[in-house]
């Protein structure tokens, strides 16, 4: 044992100051020293993609030391946000059971017809901060907390329905991919830098994901028209015992509509709280956000396929074509928060709140997901009480005997902290299984030895994304290839953007040949797989069973849909508009929003024909709007003449978006240069039904989309 040292000894010749002799070197204090990848302890480990499991289609084990620790450790790498998800906005809102699901689920808020369930919804996007914009290209989250007489069930999903990894395990280097470099801090909250692409085109499981983040459905127009999916395969299970593997869905009533490259740039500067801001302002206005919850069920085979498509891929989905989705239940969006932190922030999700009648698989995303968001919570929120937050606490009793910890509020009274007892009479007891509302895991075969593997039914990793861009219409698809060629030119590294030209070249011929004219490099060959995790096409793994396209991936449809929560501009002249309480009347019949726009604030008219002024020549901008209305009396007034109505009219035009004019508005138009005949410009000597019935039809339709096409044929790209 060394001697102590006074602090005016020098240490030994042979001794470093940390004590350490001097033939040996110090420990680095810096990390990230080693050509070879370790655990924190310094373990080198052979495998970093693959969790520990019982078989290669075993649940995860977990005795896998390096997923908790690499998981751990990603989970408190931010305090106190969020790491993912942390731009969020939420809502209160009442789901309603259609009373069908009995037949697949005993789960009492979906098999009761009628039966009506609090619930708390948060919208969020994945990649950015809480400070970065609503309207990047990304995926996004959708997440929703039923408050059910059986306890709190949470389904955590997204707006998209596959995920870019296949195991939780990769998870961390996703999002550490997708996050901004290390050194600068630079790009927040985009996927147009090195780290992602050269992750995406190395791990050619994401590139599935990827081409729906690349296509208008990682542009959401609003929370309210976003399709929302649970991702995962879940078992149900119904009253006789009855099995199913379900995929669950949230079809918008308002249709799926998304934004054009420009409008998410434009939002992004103007309004950067714009998502947010529109939800909350169409449930403040009752123009209350719904969607319908639907089921993809299928039978319950010990495979754990469907038509060839294997149900524990989180990468994968199953074509409505093949496996209709029925609908179940409504979900109405009616009250805002009336707290920001304490409820938006501060609500805990977890795929592992589960209820009765839903239970989970062996699908590796979803099992380590198990793991990861209870850690997640108990680091963000202060400790293990985070469920007696109010925003968190179940609406069902609640006696767990679990008690203190860090912030902890309930008063915990009597002994029973275990079970069985005396001392507490006791209680509380263990229900008896056969009992209606008690949750028993379904007993399931588990075999296999230990590896880090995944089933060969994981390896294809191109058939879907080929489907996917061929359900594409033309016009989609040149967004797409516009995405591709903006997100690539980005990138610094020329092997980086090879690397993902090839994967592109593994999907379509067409699609990799316009990206790479788009950045000016060779096109590429689709030769087989570069090896990693299989990347190559599996012997037939995945394939859905000769399905080449799906109609319900593309938004774009000749059947008009409902307009509810839309916003409708009616530029006004300088003295009241004939015929304004008329527009009101009609298109609120549509619960849709009507903004008056006039060159200043205040009101226009008198008495009972007042009408308020909701923005001005210097508060408008096409981003807000889904159509705009000119009216008569515009011409020669100060709106009239003003550059911003132009640049309204201008923008509105290359976005697709209805434009109608009546009267000397229609002057406006033309001296803004705005082709009155084209598809979605809607012009008349006067106002009248007609002509809102129209606007209101290709309100419906979303966009004019033959106006983008000819946008992109004459070279001005508005995407």
């Amino acid at each position: 044992m060394s001697a102590r040292r006074t602090p005016d000894q020098e240490p030994p010749a042979d001794v470093s100051p940390t004590g350490v002799p001097a033939d040996q070197k110090d420990p680095d204090p810096r990390a990230q020293q080693g050509d070879r990848l370790t655990t924190a302890q310094g373990l080198r480990v052979h495998d970093t993609d693959h969790s520990l499991k019982a078989g290669p289609r075993g649940p995860v084990l977990l005795e896998d030391h390096h997923l908790r620790e690499k998981i751990t450790h990603f989970d408190h790498e931010r305090i106190p946000e969020r790491v993912v998800h942390a731009r969020g906005a939420a809502a209160h809102g009442v789901f309603t059971s259609y009373g069908n699901a009995s037949a697949v689920t005993k789960a009492g808020f979906l098999a009761q017809e009628g039966k009506e369930t609090e619930v708390f919804v948060r919208f969020s996007t994945v990649a950015g901060s809480r400070g970065s914009a609503d309207t990047v290209r990304d995926v996004r989250g959708f997440s929703t907390k039923f408050y059910t007489d059986e306890g709190v069930y949470d389904l955590v999903g997204n707006v998209i329905p596959v995920f870019f990894v296949q195991d939780a395990i990769k998870f961390p280097d996703l999002i550490h991919a997708v996050k901004p470099h290390p050194d600068r801090e630079i790009p927040q909250a985009q996927s147009a830098h090195d780290t992602f692409w050269d992750f995406v085109s190395r791990h050619t499981e994401a590139q599935h994901t990827t081409m729906w983040v690349m296509s208008p459905r990682g542009l959401a127009a609003s929370y309210r028209t976003t399709e929302g999916f649970g991702v995962h395969t879940f078992r149900m299970e119904n009253a006789a015992g009855e099995t199913a593997l379900v995929k669950i869905h949230w079809k918008p009533v308002a249709g799926v509509h998304n934004m054009v490259w420009e409008e998410a740039q434009l939002a992004a500067g103007f309004d950067p709280d714009f998502h947010r801001r529109d939800l909350a302002d169409a449930i403040e206005a009752g123009a209350f956000p719904e969607w319908e919850l639907g089921l993809q069920v299928m039978p319950d085979t010990v495979d754990e396929t469907f038509m060839g498509i294997d149900l524990l891929d989180p990468t994968k989905i199953v074509p409505e074509e093949l496996c209709p989705v029925q609908k179940v239940g409504r979900l109405r969006l009616t009250a805002n928060p009336s707290n920001y932190f304490a409820e938006t922030e501060q609500v805990a999700f977890h795929p592992g709140h589960l209820v009765p009648g839903i239970q989970i698989t062996n699908d590796p995303l979803l099992q380590g997901r198990l793991f990861s968001y209870l850690d997640t919570q108990i680091s963000r929120l202060g400790g293990p009480n985070f469920a007696q937050l109010p925003i968190n606490r179940p609406h069902a009793p609640v006696d767990d005997m679990l008690r203190d910890g860090m912030h902890q509020t309930a008063v915990h009274e009597g002994l029973g902290t275990y079970q069985p007892n005396t001392m507490a009479d006791g209680l509380p007891t263990v229900s008896d299984p056969r009992e209606p509302g008690v949750y028993v895991t379904l007993p399931t075969s588990v075999s296999g030895e230990k590896v880090r593997e995944n089933p060969v039914s994981f390896a294809d990793h191109f058939t879907q994304p080929r489907m996917f861009w061929n359900s594409l219409t033309p016009i989609e698809q040149t967004q797409t290839v516009a995405a591709y060629t903006f997100e690539l030119g980005k990138c610094e590294s020329e092997d980086v953007r090879a690397h993902q030209l090839r994967a592109l070249a593994k999907i379509d011929a067409d699609l990799v040949a316009r990206v790479a004219t788009g950045l000016g490099l060779p096109v590429p060959g689709g030769e087989p797989g570069d090896g990693r995790d299989g990347a190559g096409e599996g012997p037939g793994a995945g394939e859905p069973d000769g399905i080449t396209r799906s109609a319900a991936i593309s938004e774009v449809s000749d059947v008009p849909g409902p307009i509810a929560g839309r916003n409708f501009g009616v530029f006004v002249g300088d003295d009241l508009v004939d015929g304004l309480l008329a527009v009101r009347e009609r298109i609120g019949a549509e619960q849709a929003l009507v903004k008056v726009v006039a060159a200043r604030g205040g009101v226009v008219g008198s008495g009972a024909d007042e009408q308020k002024i909701d923005r001005t020549a210097a508060t408008v901008r096409s981003i807000e709007l889904d159509a705009v209305m000119v009216a008569d009396g515009m011409a020669g007034s100060a709106l009239g003449s003003h550059p911003r109505t132009r640049t309204v009219l201008e923008e509105a035009f290359r976005h697709g978006k209805a434009i109608a004019a009546w009267g000397d508005g229609v002057d406006v138009l033309v001296a803004a240069g705005i082709d009155t005949e084209a598809e979605g410009v809607l012009t008349a000597d006067e106002l009248s039904d007609g002509l809102l019935d129209d606007l209101v039809e290709a309100v419906g339709l979303h966009r004019a989309w033959s106006r983008l096409s000819a946008l992109d044929a004459a070279g001005t790209q508005a995407w």
